[in-house]
C-alpha cells in the first residue's frame, strides 16, 4: 500500500484530501494577518497568547456534544453547516478595526473554531469508519501532509499578501478560499452506514464518558497523543517576531516564513520517517522530537539559522501526530468512534491552550529560549512514559 494505490482504491479519499486542501490554506490564509493585526494594533504578550489560546479552546468546551452530535446525525449535512460557519466567520474578521474590538474578534475566531473542531472530528472518525489498519494511517498520514503544506503555503502567501497589502485584503482571500472549499464539498457523493444510535445527545455523551473511563488503553493513547500539544509554537513565534526579529525583518514576514520553514519539514518528514517507525521504536521519535525543540532553543538568537533548526523540529511532528491518532482510531470500538475522537481532541487541545498560555505567562518572566527547553524536556518525559504503557499497547 501507497498513498497513490490509497488514492485509486479509495475514490472518497481522493475527494476528501482535495476538500481538506482548500480548507486548511483558508484556515492558514488568515492566521498571519490575525497575528500581524493584534501587533500593528500594540498588543501585549499576554493579550496575544489569549487569542491564540482561544484558537484551541472550543474544541475543549465542545468536545462532549460535538462528539454525540457526529455518532447521532448524518455527516454531510453536518459538515456543509459547519463548512459555512467557518465561511461566515472569516468574513466577520473584516469588521475588526481597533484594539477595543479584540473581545469581538475572539468570539468570532471562537465560533469559527468550534466550527472547524467538529468539522475536524466528523472528518476522522468518517475516515475510521471507512479505512483501518495501515490503510488508516497512511489516510492520517495524507492529512497530515495537506495540513503541513497549506500550513507552509497558507503562510508563506499571507505572509507576503498581509505585508504588500495588509490584514483586510488577506481576510477578503480568506472568505474567498472557504467559498470554493464548500462548493467542492457540496459536490462530493460519499454514502456511510447511518447511525444506528437512537439515544438522547445527554445519553450518549455519558455512555461515551464512562467508555473511555473503563478502557484504560484508550485512557493512555489520548494521553500520548497530546503531547503533540507542545508543539504550538504559534504565540512563541509571533513573541519572537515582535521582539527580536522585527530589526531584521517586517514582523508578517518573519511569522510567515519561520512558519512555512516549519511547516515544509512537517510535509516531507512522514515520507522519510514513517515507513521506519512502528509501536516498538516510537520512543526514540518522542526522545528526538524533544532534542530537536531544545535545539532550536539555542538558535533563536539569529533568525536565519533559526530557520534550519525549526526545519528539524518539524521532521518529526507529523508522523507523531498522525501515528498516535491511528493508534487510538484502531483500538477504538465504532459505535464510540466520534466521541472518543472528540474527546481525544478535546485533550489535545487542552494540551495546546496549556502550552500556548504557559508561552504567554512565562514570557515576562524568562527568556524564550528557556521556555523552548522547557517544551523540548517535554517531550524527553513522553518518551519515558511510552515506554512504560507500551506493554498494554
Amino acid at each position: 500500500m501507497n498513498y497513490r494505490k490509497l488514492f485509486r482504491e479509495h475514490k472518497i479519499i481522493r475527494d476528501l484530501s482535495l476538500v481538506q486542501f482548500i480548507a486548511y490554506f483558508g484556515a492558514w490564509f488568515s492566521n498571519v494577518a490575525i497575528y500581524t493585526m493584534l501587533v500593528d494594533f500594540g498588543s501585549t504578550e499576554m493579550a496575544i497568547s489569549v487569542v491564540t489560546a482561544m484558537h484551541f479552546i472550543p474544541a475543549i468546551l465542545i468536545a462532549p456534544l460535538s462528539g454525540a452530535i457526529i455518532d447521532r446525525v448524518k455527516i454531510k449535512p453536518l459538515m456543509i453547516f459547519l463548512l459555512s460557519t467557518e465561511l461566515l466567520m472569516t468574513i466577520l474578521f473584516l469588521t475588526i478595526d481597533n484594539k477595543e474590538q479584540i473581545w469581538f474578534l475572539m468570539i468570532l475566531i471562537f465560533i469559527r473554531m468550534s466550527a472547524a473542531s467538529m468539522f475536524f472530528s466528523t472528518e476522522m472518525s468518517l475516515l475510521a469508519k471507512l479505512l483501518n489498519g495501515k490503510p488508516l494511517q497512511m489516510a492520517n498520514e495524507i492529512h497530515s501532509i495537506i495540513w503541513s503544506f497549506t500550513y507552509a503555503v497558507g503562510m508563506a502567501v499571507s505572509g507576503f499578501v498581509v505585508n504588500s497589502f495588509g490584514h483586510k485584503t488577506a481576510f477578503i482571500i480568506d472568505a474567498i478560499i472557504f467559498a470554493v472549499a464548500l462548493i467542492v464539498f457540496i459536490r462530493i457523493d460519499f454514502v456511510v452506514k447511518a447511525s444506528q444510535t437512537t439515544d438522547k445527545i445527554f445519553q450518549l455523551i455519558k455512555d461515551g464518558f464512562i467508555y473511555i473511563k473503563n478502557n484504560k488503553l484508550i485512557l493512555h493513547l489520548i494521553f500520548l497523543h497530546s503531547s503533540v500539544g507542545l508543539t504550538s509554537f504559534d504565540a512563541l513565534i509571533t513573541i519572537l517576531a515582535k521582539n527580536e526579529y522585527k530589526y531584521i525583518i517586517s514582523v508578517p514576514l518573519a511569522i510567515g516564513l519561520s512558519n512555512a520553514v516549519r511547516a515544509v519539514a512537517l510535509m516531507f518528514g512522514p515520507m522519510f520517517i514513517s515507513k521506519y517507525v512502528t509501536k516498538e521504536n516510537l520512543h526514540y521519535l518522542l526522545a528526538f522530537q524533544g532534542l530537536a525543540i531544545i535545539l532550536w532553543s539555542l538558535t533563536q538568537s539569529n533568525f536565519y539559522i533559526s530557520l534550519i533548526s525549526l526545519f528539524i523540529v518539524g521532521l518529526s511532528t507529523t508522523t507523531l501526530w498522525s501515528f498516535t491518532y491511528a493508534l487510538l482510531q484502531n483500538n477504538c470500538d465504532e459505535k464510540y468512534i466520534g466521541r472518543v475522537i472528540s474527546y481525544n481532541d478535546m485533550f489535545f487541545m487542552l494540551a495546546c491552550v496549556v502550552t500556548t498560555l504557559f508561552i504567554g505567562l512565562m514570557a515576562s518572566l524568562i527568556s524564550t529560549d528557556i521556555i523552548t527547553i522547557l517544551l523540548g524536556i517535554g517531550f524527553l518525559a513522553f518518551a519515558f512514559y511510552y515506554t512504560r504503557i507500551l506493554k498494554w499497547i
